[in-house]
């Protein structure tokens, strides 16, 4: 009996140093110019390639300069031609890699030209921000700032959601009452269907409210079409056209409704690994009246602070070409803020 314990001890020893010495198995990718680089293949988009690293973390590469690459674990590759393969890869002759295959499954080789995506991310993304600013003393203010963005891409369609509140208020050193000298949100939701890699459908809906501009209320829908002239992980450009409605119900002049087109754009860029830029420009002007329009458009920059941790910075710049009696038509807002992506 104690001759089987030592037996099975020493059996129990012997597998444990040999997996201790045994090399870890991982993904590979092999460069045109020879250079590997070793850990775990992420995914792979927009003609990026990312792989988490033991040493450098998180990197991403030009899928124009990879030679091969292979997997340990079964990856899911959404090819061009809209089709999907599931399985772990081998690697191959340059600009190719193999599906292992297995079972009834025979192994291919496959052109990395063409895989579209690896590993495609059709999970909720997005941003929460915060920003405030407080001051006692010579001066007594209290301003706040909060906005939320989700979004959800998947192969045939996209969701988005946004929304944002700005609020403040200060002291009147002299009499010592409070004003509030900004109030105002907005929400938004809009849902995007891929007619091809290109066209899109587009459906929106916005609400939005201005205490301080006289504005109870702005409802703003539309749709129309969509044309995504480049979609990246590190740079996106998008223009938009439609038609819709625009209902507005001021405080002290009753309410103002018309039929409206709308042009928009959207862009972002990535700068580096830390910091971006983005721009968004919408134009709503009346079909019956084209000086009565609304402009809405922002300008920002983003640094990531740590993985999930950014701060960001935005000018935003909208314009109502006719607004409430005593509300100015401009109104622009510099806003600061920390937030925490998901």
């Amino acid at each position: 009996m104690q001759r089987a314990i030592r037996a099975g001890v020493v059996a129990a020893v012997a597998l444990l140093l040999v997996s201790i010495s045994s090399p870890a198995r991982a993904d590979e990718v092999v460069f045109k110019n020879g250079d590997k680089l070793t850990g775990k293949i992420v995914s792979a988009d927009g003609g990026k390639l990312v792989i988490d690293t033991a040493v450098a973390g998180k990197v991403t590469v030009d899928m124009a300069n990879v030679k091969t690459f292979s997997t340990d674990a079964p990856v899911e590759l959404r090819l061009k031609d809209g089709s999907t393969v599931k399985d772990s890869l081998a690697p191959g002759e340059e600009g190719q890699v193999a599906t292992k295959g297995g079972g009834n499954v025979a192994a291919q080789p496959m052109p990395i030209e063409n895989i579209a995506k690896i590993n495609p991310q059709e999970k909720w993304t997005g941003s929460i921000i915060a920003g405030a600013l407080i001051t006692r003393g010579n001066s007594d203010t209290d301003n706040i700032n909060v906005g939320f963005d989700a979004q959800r891409r998947r192969e045939d369609d996209r969701i988005s959601a946004s929304a944002a509140y700005l609020y403040g208020k200060q002291k009147d050193p002299d009499t010592g009452d409070k004003s509030t000298t900004v109030d105002n949100w907005y929400l938004l939701g809009k849902y995007d269907y891929f007619l091809d890699e290109k066209w899109y459908l587009y459906a929106l809906g916005k609400i939005e409210k201005d205490r301080i501009a006289n504005l109870n209320l702005r409802l703003s829908p539309s749709v129309g079409v969509g044309y995504q002239w480049v979609e990246k992980p590190d740079f996106n450009f998008a223009t938009e056209a439609g038609i819709g409605w625009v209902y507005e119900d001021f405080e002290n002049d009753g309410t103002e409704d018309h039929i409206a087109g709308r042009l928009a754009y959207h862009v972002d860029k990535k700068l580096n690994d830390k910091v971006s830029i983005f721009h968004n420009l919408e134009y709503l002007p009346s079909v019956e009246d084209i000086s009565d329009y609304n402009l809405n458009a922002d300008v920002g920059i983003k640094a990531d602070l740590t993985d999930k941790m950014f701060t960001q910075f935005k000018v935003e710049w909208k314009y109502d070409a006719e607004p409430a009696p005593d509300a100015e038509k401009n109104d622009v807002r510099y806003i600061l803020g920390v937030g925490w992506s998901f």
